[in-house]
């Protein structure tokens, strides 16, 4: 099974409008609500993709029982670790023309007893484990390590560890050297201001990294790793919900870090699955048509990185 780990537990929240009218009442089409946090999207999409998932993190309160209620209906293992603070709720509006708009709150205040139950339940899962997903931001009290001495504990158990994170989190983390980095465009101009992609990347491998894979959004992945580079271009898909496009994009890399895919074969598969994702109305959901049509007209050329 595939290991996800989503320290900030969330309920996500996606309303479906028209067209947000600030300083205005807005009248919401459609409300969909479901456990959420960037490893709960990626174990939602390698649970559709028939692999064996099972999501871990912290999770307090009416809302995080509502999003472990939530997970449970979706037939995804809950293993997460009770706190006493409430969870989070994020909020995500999606407009009829595409755009969207997401408030998310910090997340509950984390004890270091409950810090401390989270390490020996992630320590308890390895067993059974074949790879790690550490993704999504720290709440507070959680220590801006905490990737790192999850890397370490997998290492020990001689775990592939992917990696999605941003700024301290993913800088203290990649030091500890997780086999794979997934980060967007943005977050790589956070750790590598003003460099381009590759030399972003490579800054990254040289921080730690095994691999860097790095998401431009429409422009499909950009993949730098020891056996060479490439890019991944998907055909352009109109309008959707991009949210959880990323976290698709993860579960493909880490299915083909399971299967040892070639490069070319996982960047191809995680371009499609990203696309399709857009698709779909919620994050960690994905048009399965759209994947099959699309995983046949993505290109991926290597390249020579400057």
């Amino acid at each position: 099974m595939i290991l996800t780990v989503t320290l900030n537990f969330a309920l996500d929240v996606t309303y479906a409008a028209p067209r947000v009218r600030w300083r205005y009442t807005n009248r919401v089409s459609v409300v969909g609500r479901r456990a959420g946090g960037k490893g709960v999207n990626v174990a939602r999409v390698l649970h559709a993709l028939g692999r064996d998932a099972v999501v871990t993190g912290l999770a307090g309160g009416a809302t995080g029982a509502a999003a472990r209620a939530e997970l449970e209906r979706s037939g995804l293992i809950d293993a997460t670790v009770s706190v006493r603070d409430q969870s989070r709720v994020t909020i995500i509006v999606v407009e009829r023309d595409g755009e969207v708009t997401g408030f998310s709150e910090p997340g509950p205040e984390v004890t270091a007893a409950e810090w401390a139950r989270l390490l020996a339940r992630f320590h308890e899962l390895l067993g059974a484990a074949e790879a790690v997903v550490l993704s999504g931001s720290l709440p507070p009290g959680v220590p801006l390590d905490a990737y790192a001495q999850l890397i370490a504990i997998a290492a020990a158990a001689d775990l592939p560890v992917l990696l999605d994170a941003e700024q301290e989190a993913l800088a203290r983390g990649v030091a500890a050297g997780p086999q794979l980095v997934k980060i967007n465009a943005g977050e790589l101009d956070g750790f590598a201001p003003g460099l381009d992609v590759f030399s972003g990347a490579a800054r990254l491998r040289a921080a730690g990294a095994g691999a860097v894979v790095v998401s431009e959004g429409p422009a499909g992945l950009v993949g730098l790793t020891e056996s060479g580079a490439w890019r991944a271009v998907p055909p352009r898909v109109s309008g959707g919900n991009p949210t959880g496009a990323g976290d698709a994009a993860a579960a493909a890399l880490v299915a083909g870090m399971v299967d040892a895919s070639p490069w070319p074969q996982r960047l191809s598969d995680a371009a499609a699955l990203s696309a399709a994702a857009v698709s779909a109305p919620m994050a960690g959901s994905f048009d399965q048509s759209a994947y099959r049509r699309l995983r046949g007209e993505v290109i991926v050329r290597e390249q020579t990185p400057p």
